[in-house]
């Protein structure tokens, strides 16, 4: 988890940002508009983005600490804040993510928790916790006044007490899936001797979820680091079928189902990587390199991404396999700047656009600064399933994290040639103050804002 998880204030420091052009070193991409989506002052993070395949042009932001929301219906011209989206009755909630159905019903999964267990052992200690799920029927305006447990312990005292992580929920809405309609949400459950990925499903539009079950074969570590299981992704192919991939040690896992997600296939490895946690990325709270995987719906090639440091600085690679994930190829190379450059690319996240094919995976990017300390945002495109990939500039300016928390991961959609990115950037002459009644011991930390970005290929072949 490695969530920093108070409520912060905007202190009086002046806003005065210092930072570097990284449209210098990459041609722009095309089309390329940002947003900024949060409201400036807080520490902001681990953003997701959808939008509603029946009307493309309504978009769902959300983001933490606190769950909050932001809908656009101009294809991200623009967007305005939920009035109500914030969950209640938890001191803290994060790790969100969001997903449109088939009947443009968006939904908002996130974790609850009112105290941390002890640091990187979050089974230990443990308090009331648990993963929810909540709906909006107008693209994420307003939103259902409860929300409803995936799996929770809501009195702390339970004797199974563990701590559920990381949830993240997917839709199928393929139009001849057997199954189209269902939601699926995949976590990390962190106990006291050990970590799996767990998986429910819902079939009623939200309203109740089936018991977890739980599909890692092997159980990684109990501590939130190199050794454990986590990042659980998914992807939904067009009959149906659900892959499914996560870290475990120095491997991503894979692992498919068949009937909606009521049973699934042993999990195997399919790739070996260096370990996932990076344990000295200058300036950057914490940054791993947890796996992405989807799906081509035309020919039904998958697709993973993950970042590692084999060649010494961090890289962003990619993987695919054209016979449902038995096989898969050699990674090849995203980010296009000089091998052993000695500048990081991080925190990559992919999405297949649906109706063209083409392959897209965005990441942080350190390319423009020699000293590997401020940092831009790339997206990337392929449009020869993945065998070679062109960088553009995303972000404007560059900036310097300073110790900044930026979140476990950024998030992208991609639909009819128009692709859409949220991420995190830190605003380090911004400091972000502890609000009354979190824990005294919480020093100040860097201010950070949730950046939306838009590119449109229509024009681009």
């Amino acid at each position: 988890m490695g969530l920093p998880v108070r409520l912060f204030l905007l202190t009086t420091a002046a806003i005065s940002i210092a930072q570097t052009p990284h449209s210098e070193t990459l041609p722009r991409a095309p089309g390329a508009a940002l947003v900024e989506i949060s409201p400036r002052g807080g520490t902001y993070s681990e953003p997701s983005v959808a939008f509603d395949l029946i009307h493309p042009e309504r978009l769902l932001v959300v983001y933490q600490v606190g769950g909050f929301a932001a809908y656009s219906t101009d294809a991200g011209k623009s967007f305005q804040l939920s009035n109500n989206s914030r969950p209640t009755g938890y001191r803290m909630t994060g790790d969100v993510s969001t997903a449109f159905d088939n009947l443009g019903h968006a939904f908002l999964c996130y974790l609850a928790f009112d105290h941390l267990g002890t640091s990187e052992y979050w089974a230990h200690a443990a308090g009331r916790n648990g993963i929810y799920v909540r709906r909006s029927l107008d693209g994420g305006k307003s939103w259902d006044k409860d929300s409803i447990a995936v799996k929770a312990y809501p009195t702390g005292h339970e004797p199974d007490l563990n701590f559920e992580d990381q949830p993240r929920i997917f839709a199928d809405t393929g139009p001849r899936s057997r199954y189209r309609g269902n939601l699926y949400v995949g976590w990390i459950e962190w106990q006291m001797n050990q970590s799996l990925i767990l998986f429910s499903r819902s079939i009623d539009d939200g309203r109740s979820w089936s018991p977890a079950l739980r599909i890692s074969t092997h159980a990684g570590l109990p501590r939130d680091d190199n050794g454990s299981v986590g990042g659980f992704v998914q992807a939904v192919a067009p009959d149906g079928a659900i892959y499914a991939a996560w870290h475990d040690g120095n491997q991503i896992t894979f692992t498919e189902s068949h009937d909606g997600g009521q049973t699934f296939s042993p999990s195997r490895p399919i790739i070996e990587t260096a370990p996932p946690y990076f344990s000295d990325v200058t300036g950057v709270y914490r940054v791993d390199g947890f796996p992405q995987i989807a799906i081509d719906p035309q020919d039904r090639r998958l697709y993973v991404t993950w970042s590692d440091y084999r060649n010494g600085d961090i890289d962003v690679f990619l993987a695919s396999s054209s016979d449902r994930g038995r096989h898969w190829s050699p990674p090849i190379r995203v980010n296009d700047d000089p091998l052993h450059d000695g500048t990081d690319q991080f925190f990559q996240w992919l999405a297949v656009d649906e109706a063209t094919g083409d392959v897209y995976v965005q990441f942080y990017d350190r390319r423009a600064d020699s000293g590997n300390i401020k940092i831009g945002f790339t997206l990337a495109r392929s449009t020869d399933g993945g065998r070679s990939f062109k960088n553009y500039a995303w972000s404007e300016n560059s900036f310097e994290a300073k110790g900044a928390f930026l979140g476990d991961y950024t998030w992208l959609a991609a639909y009819n040639h128009r692709v859409y990115g949220v991420w995190t950037e830190a605003l380090p002459n911004v400091m972000a103050q502890v609000a009354p009644g979190a824990e005294p011991s919480e020093a100040p930390r860097i201010s950070t804002l949730i950046r939306f970005g838009s590119a449109d290929f229509s024009t681009t072949r």
